[in-house]
């Protein structure tokens, strides 16, 4: 690359994060740990543990890291998510809209099971209502065999029926959430309520009720699952 071309990508490249505010930097952070019991029809005690952390540049870039630990009845389970987000814009309506790619690593140790994930996705997020769509790309190995590969479409829904600075009730619809992303007629319903006790605390409440198969005889009650935790913002 010539002293031309490299000065005109600085140049570009100042121009973009001046847009954003980039170089008056502003970092937001949250933390958040959860507690997750669950009953399904596969394994009925589910016992899991996932912490989670976020960091966002000016509301334009945000790095998100998560792990998690489940015991059930047949094995424990071990889960690591990396998210990195984009939100290119600063318009009314344009600045809900996001892209995002994941790693999602999962893992069942007494079955020598192990998926690597990734998944591109774009989402608009408001905050009354919301979608994620997305291409699962997933490499499952089985007892250390060569992986198989499948590529699954995700997606994720939500509406917030009352949004106030201290409390919002909402419900989703959807096939992943950060640390699984399931094929498509694993559905999950979801009611969330969040209590905000101060400018930094927030206590987290899902509850979910899990589906497999989308219609007619396939449609079937697989599970239900209560998750609770807190999530503190600075």
């Amino acid at each position: 690359m010539d002293m031309n071309a490299r000065i005109k990508l600085f140049i570009s490249l100042f121009l973009l994060f001046s847009y954003h505010g980039l170089f008056a930097l502003e970092i937001t952070k949250e933390a958040e740990a959860y507690i997750k019991g669950e009953y399904n029809r596969g394994n009925y005690n589910n016992g899991e543990v996932q912490l989670l952390g976020n960091i966002g540049l000016n509301e334009l870039v945000n790095f998100k890291l998560g792990f998690s630990y489940l015991q059930n009845t047949a094995s424990p389970e071990f889960n690591v998510l990396f998210k990195t987000g984009f939100s290119p814009f600063n318009n009314q309506y344009l600045s809900p809209l996001s892209f995002s790619v994941s790693y999602l690593l999962n893992t069942i140790v007494e079955y020598d099971v192990t998926t690597h994930s990734i998944f591109p996705s774009v989402s608009y997020k408001t905050e009354r209502f919301g979608a994620e769509i997305g291409v699962s790309l997933r490499l499952t190995s089985f007892f250390g065999e060569s992986p198989q590969f499948e590529s699954i479409l995700s997606f994720y829904i939500y509406c917030n029926f009352i949004k106030t600075n201290a409390l919002t009730i909402g419900a989703g619809c959807g096939t992943f959430d950060d640390f699984n992303a399931r094929n498509m007629g694993a559905l999950w319903l979801d009611l969330n309520v969040d209590v905000r006790i101060s400018k930094n605390l927030t206590i987290m409440n899902e509850f979910v009720w899990l589906q497999s198969g989308l219609d007619g005889f396939s449609a079937v009650f697989y599970g239900i699952s209560y998750k609770g935790g807190v999530k503190f913002s600075w």
